[in-house]
């Protein structure tokens, strides 16, 4: 028990150890993002694709309206890019809120090249 004390009280003085924040910091590699995608479907009210795009990525009307029409006229539109968590959340979020509305809106996210 009386080992761990001291060894604690040697790790406070360590923290004063200003080479930490010196050293050149290692190259890390950017962690892939992921695009999160809508697609389209012939059921889905463009109001209620409008409403999940403003809701869930911030985007404004005018903005969810052309990404809608973009999701109506090609089949799919990339609504964000996001880090995998993120990414991941608003898939989920999305589907969730469409599946309480009984719409069939699905939402997926694939790797970004």
């Amino acid at each position: 028990m009386h080992l761990d004390l001291h060894m604690m009280a040697d790790r406070s003085e360590d923290d004063n150890d200003t080479s930490m924040l010196t050293k050149p910091k290692p190259k890390t590699k950017r962690p892939p993002m992921y695009k999160v995608l809508l697609l389209n479907d012939d059921f889905t009210p463009m109001e209620f694709v409008v409403h999940v795009l403003e809701r869930f990525f911030g985007l404004n009307h005018a903005q969810a309206f052309e990404i809608m029409l973009t999701v109506h006229k090609k089949g799919l539109a990339v609504v964000g890019v996001f880090s995998h968590e993120i990414a991941e959340t608003k898939v989920a979020q999305v589907m969730d809120f469409a599946r309480r509305h009984q719409h069939p809106l699905q939402c997926t996210m694939e790797k970004e090249d």
